[in-house]
């Protein structure tokens, strides 16, 4: 239980609803995207059709990294990136590290997209921001991604603005823990023939109580990642480094050494890469090569989380010998608390480190957290019923974003699936995105409000009930297809898609008929 003064109550409870009216609908924006991001890899498998499942880094590369050395220019050679694209397959980045005339710090070279049989399919010239970004056939997940991370907003700004966001996420489940006086009596009270505020309100104070520990670590992660390499990095650089920041970056996340410029043969990548997933019983997420083909190259190999675990695995190679000499620390050059809690945010924040089964739990978490938002904004609102004329504005950009989110973002995949086999996913995932959300802004401020609500439900219903037809219209491969290529995840995000189409339809006519401003909103469905 939880005891404080009266006025303190006061306080707190003031500040648990402006913090959440304030920036409430970013934070369910933030929120409800990053749901469907934390599915953003099996969404990709599932959009483009791909049922590959044996990763690039099982298949021989070393040749093909060779052939692309012989050819790329040698300053290039001061750092190598690999990495999967597509259906599992092989992208190369030769680079060197440079600082533009304005001071931004960046990689630039050339990068290889390589085919599966192992010869160049794409070849481009740019800096490490460009090179990863989104491709045709990876353009919606990555869309989900960079929604989540900063809203579509030029760096640094859209960084900042999530980590904003995530504190104040981190104000309102502080403040919210303190305004429960019973804090264990509060999480199983749900009045159900009560009047329909208390109703609301009860369903509120279950799931952001029971939902406490994740709003912390999703509310402390996000703000990690979001400051720390727009103001963390640089303020460090400037102090300790005088704002070299390839000075801090080798510092803390490089490999200590004698540097040996003389040339050298690379070691064998194929055994490197056999070595590690033996090493780590999974295979690397991204496999990074310093100073290619010199006698102090070094290769590092970053994997997820072994079973059980938490941390991300990081394991370090002589390149030039081809020998393992350590499992590396994701910063600095012994193991230490600092280096594994920052280690372990990653993991914390996308719910990857088991599987589907924490992915799932993330996902429920997140639902609950998009629920407890937008009803908090609704009792905010309900406890000012004296001022509800002029607050109406504000109740209609509540309906508009809870409910008009979720159908831009099924348009946007509807999107992706008709253009991505013409090759214009990149341009018209995202487009699709704005202008459901410009029809659904029209909508909000020409309708009542009590016909928003179940009209925006209702289409995306539908549109979600559509997206498997959709997607085998446009050639991706049916069920025995995916599930014979060991790709269930497609059959599984079909029927996902048409269950909570269901459920969306049957929750927007359940709210037409209900036809009453005053009934509380429904949690709107996620697409995943």
């Amino acid at each position: 239980m939880i005891h404080l003064k009266k006025d303190q109550t006061k306080l707190m409870i003031a500040v648990h609803g402006w913090a959440g009216i304030m920036l409430g609908l970013l934070l369910y924006a933030v929120v409800f995207t990053g749901m469907a991001a934390v599915f953003a890899e099996e969404i990709g498998s599932w959009s483009s059709g791909h049922v590959e499942s044996r990763s690039a880094f099982e298949r021989p590369i070393d040749s093909a990294v060779r052939r692309l050395a012989a050819q790329t220019p040698p300053k290039y050679h001061e750092g190598v990136d690999l990495f999967e694209v597509g259906d599992h397959n092989l992208g190369v980045f030769f680079h060197r590290h440079e600082t533009d005339p304005d001071g931004t710090f960046v990689s630039r070279g050339l990068y290889y997209r390589l085919n599966r049989e192992g010869t160049i399919a794409n070849t481009q010239f740019g800096t490490g921001e460009e090179v990863f970004g989104a491709n045709n056939d990876d353009a919606l997940s990555h869309f989900l991604v960079d929604t989540h991370v900063r809203l579509h907003v030029p760096n640094p700004w859209g960084l900042l603005l999530t980590g904003i966001v995530g504190l104040v996420m981190l104000v309102a489940a502080i403040s919210g823990l303190l305004i429960h006086r019973h804090l264990l009596k509060d999480i199983f009270t749900l009045r159900r023939n009560a009047n329909p505020v208390l109703v609301d309100r009860d369903r509120h104070s279950v799931a952001g109580s029971w939902s406490l520990p994740f709003a912390f670590i999703l509310a402390f992660t996000g703000s990690f990642f979001s400051f720390f390499g727009t103001i963390g990095v640089p303020i460090v650089a400037m102090a300790a480094f005088g704002g070299d920041i390839q000075a801090l970056n080798d510092t803390v996340f490089g490999n200590p050494g004698r540097p040996d410029p003389r040339p050298a043969v690379i070691g064998n990548l194929d055994r490197i890469a056999a070595d590690a997933i033996a090493r780590s019983k999974e295979v690397p997420t991204f496999v990074s090569i310093e100073n290619f083909g010199r006698a102090d190259a070094k290769v590092t190999s970053f994997h997820p989380p072994r079973d059980g675990d938490i941390e991300p695995v990081t394991l370090l190679y002589d390149g030039a010998k081809g020998r393992f000499i350590q499992t590396k620390p994701s910063i600095g050059t012994q193991p230490s608390t600092g280096g594994t809690l920052a280690a372990i945010m990653a993991p914390l924040h996308f719910g990857n480190f088991a599987g589907l089964l924490s992915k799932a739990v993330w996902f429920a978490l997140g639902f609950a957290m998009c629920y407890v938002t937008i009803t908090g904004m609704r009792l905010w609102l309900a406890r000012r019923g004296e001022t509800a004329r002029s607050l109406e504005w504000l109740d209609r950009t509540v309906a508009v974003v809870a409910f008009g989110l979720p159908l831009a973002l099924v348009a946007a995949a509807a999107g992706f699936l008709v253009t991505m086999p013409l090759g214009s996913a990149t341009f018209w995932t995202p487009t699709a995105f704005l202008i459901a959300s410009a029809v659904v802004s029209v909508a909000g401020f020409s309708l009542r409000s009590a016909m928003l609500a179940p009209l925006l439900q209702l289409a995306t219903g539908l549109l979600m009930m559509a997206l498997p037809t959709v997607r085998l219209a446009m050639g991706g491969p049916g069920w025995p297809t995916a599930i014979e290529a060991g790709q269930p995840v497609i059959a599984a995000l079909d029927l996902a898609f048409v269950l909570g189409g269901i459920c969306m339809i049957r929750q927007g006519a359940k709210a037409r008929r209900a036809r009453t401003p005053a009934a509380p909103l429904s949690t709107p469905v996620a697409i995943a």
